[in-house]
C-alpha cells in the first residue's frame, strides 16, 4: 500500500472501534507506559494532546505533571512544531488543527538531550519502529532534532502493522507500544 492508502485503511479501521473501547485501549496503553523504565527515570518528557481519533494519553500528561516531571507539548507554528511547557489544564487552548496547545512559556532549549522521553503519536507505525504521520511533516521536521531522547511510538493494536512504507530521511522510533 502507498502511504496515502494505508492512511485511508487506518481510518476505516478506527471507525470499527466504539468511543468506549478506543477509551480501554488507551487506558491500557497508558498502562504499559507507566510501567516502563524509560517514564519512570525520566525527568523532562515530551508528550502530545491528542485528537480524538488517537491514543488518548491526557493521564500521561497529568500523571508526569503531577509528579514533578517537565512536561512539554507540541504547539504548531507554520511549518514547525514548537515545544512549549505544559503548566496545567487550565494552561490549555485550541490551537491548530483543535489541538489543545499549552500557553507556557516556549521551552527555549539549546540542547534537546535534555528530553529523556518522547511518545510520538502516527497513523500506524511497524514492529521495526516505522512510523506513519498525518502527512503534514510536523514530526518528520521535529524528530532529528532529537536524536538522543527515546522515542516511543504509541499506537492502538491495530495501528501496528508488519510494514510501514518508509523512506531513508524518516526517523524511526526505538520502541513501539500498543
Amino acid at each position: 500500500m502507498t502511504k496515502q492508502e494505508l492512511r485511508r485503511y487506518i481510518r476505516v479501521q478506527k471507525k470499527q472501534y466504539t468511543s468506549a473501547q478506543l477509551a480501554a485501549m488507551s487506558e491500557d496503553i497508558c498502562g504499559k507506559v507507566l510501567r516502563s523504565a524509560w517514564w519512570q527515570e525520566a525527568g523532562t518528557l515530551l508528550l502530545y494532546y491528542p485528537l480524538a481519533d488517537e491514543v488518548d494519553v491526557r493521564s500521561l500528561v497529568q500523571n508526569a505533571y503531577n509528579n514533578g516531571k517537565r512536561v512539554l507539548l507540541p504547539v504548531c507554528r507554520g511549518e514547525n512544531l514548537e515545544l512549549h511547557l505544559y503548566e496545567g489544564e487550565d494552561s490549555l487552548s485550541p490551537g491548530a488543527f483543535g489541538i489543545m496547545e499549552p500557553t507556557g512559556p516556549l521551552f527555549a532549549v539549546e540542547d534537546y538531550s535534555e528530553i529523556q522521553l518522547a511518545l510520538i503519536p502516527g497513523m500506524a507505525f511497524d514492529r521495526v519502529g516505522h512510523r506513519l504521520g498525518r502527512g503534514k511533516g510536523y514530526y518528520d521536521r521535529l524528530l532529528p532534532r532529537l536524536a538522543t531522547t527515546r522515542l516511543q511510538g504509541v499506537c492502538f493494536p491495530f495501528q501496528l502493522l508488519d510494514e510501514v512504507p518508509s523512506e531513508p530521511h524518516d526517523i524511526s522510533v526505538q520502541e513501539v507500544i500498543a
